[in-house]
């Protein structure tokens, strides 16, 4: 599943085929704030920002929403807000706020029963929608060691999440001792550079994943193009050198549904 950060990175993810994406809160930092995921986002952000992507696309968004925003009542109104505009689950974290990227040193973590308060009360919110998706992610690993990392990943799983993410595991061995112990559908997350082994979709599944997140995938990328032509531009003045490097006019237009807007200026004005 790819990492989608606004409208148009979500269109080309369903253009392409994936069925479903996920709304990375480090991309949502770095596009709307030029901030690093660093526990500047606001709920309004999050939020907003999913409601302009659920409106763009036709597949199930899943939210990355940090550690909740607050309490278990924060909790509660942000799944019934995600519920109304479209979203189809979240990712909900036990990292004290403010939290960091996964892949990042210096997390840490509040006590269990303290996330499992807010656990429980996204899963309760979520009972108007039962097919939204509730993944409990433990960052437990880093400050405390792949023991209590499970041990919350159990635990998680029987307070009611529907899928468990422990969070960057530093070997194969620990992902697949992960695998082994949590009886759940897990999430494994792929971060190019970041501290987990990246294994393919296939290898993942093979292990016992149920998602294989690619979350950056796609920021990454497009940051490295804006740059290469930007800095071709200020250097040479042209962009004719990099027109093969770029999407055509036509096939852009395509992508936003130029012609169904034509189709309906024709036919109304």
């Amino acid at each position: 599943m790819p990492g989608v950060y606004d409208a148009l990175t979500a269109k080309i993810a369903e253009h392409v085929g994936f069925e479903a994406i996920f709304q990375t809160g480090y991309g949502t930092s770095a596009s709307l704030l030029a901030l690093p995921d660093f526990g500047f986002l606001s709920i309004t952000e999050t939020v907003e920002n999913a409601r302009r992507i659920t409106r763009a696309v036709d597949i199930p968004l899943i939210v990355d929403v940090d550690t909740g925003y607050g309490n278990p009542l924060t909790v509660s109104k942000l799944v019934n807000d995600l519920q109304r505009i479209g979203a189809s689950g979240i990712f909900l974290e036990d990292q004290v706020w403010p939290k960091r990227c996964g892949h990042m040193m210096g997390k840490e973590v509040i006590d269990s029963q303290e996330y499992i308060q807010k656990l429980r009360s996204a899963v309760d919110a979520k009972k108007k929608d039962s097919d939204f998706i509730i993944v409990a992610r433990t960052d437990a690993m880093a400050p405390l060691g792949i023991e209590e990392a499970i041990k919350r990943g159990k635990l998680y799983r029987e307070m009611g999440a529907d899928i468990v993410f422990v969070e960057a595991p530093r070997s194969v061995d620990d992902m697949k001792k992960i695998a082994d112990q949590i009886d759940a559908p897990l999430v494994a997350n792929m971060i190019e550079e970041g501290i987990t082994p990246n294994l393919t979709s296939k290898e993942l599944l093979e292990m016992g994943y149920k998602i294989a997140l690619f979350p950056l995938s796609g920021l990454y990328s497009s940051t490295f193009a804006i740059f290469e032509t930007f800095k071709t531009l200020k250097e040479t003045g042209t962009t004719k050198t990099l027109k093969d490097k770029m999407m055509k006019f036509k096939e852009f237009n395509k992508l936003v549904n130029l012609d169904k807007y034509m189709t309906m200026e024709n036919k109304y004005v």
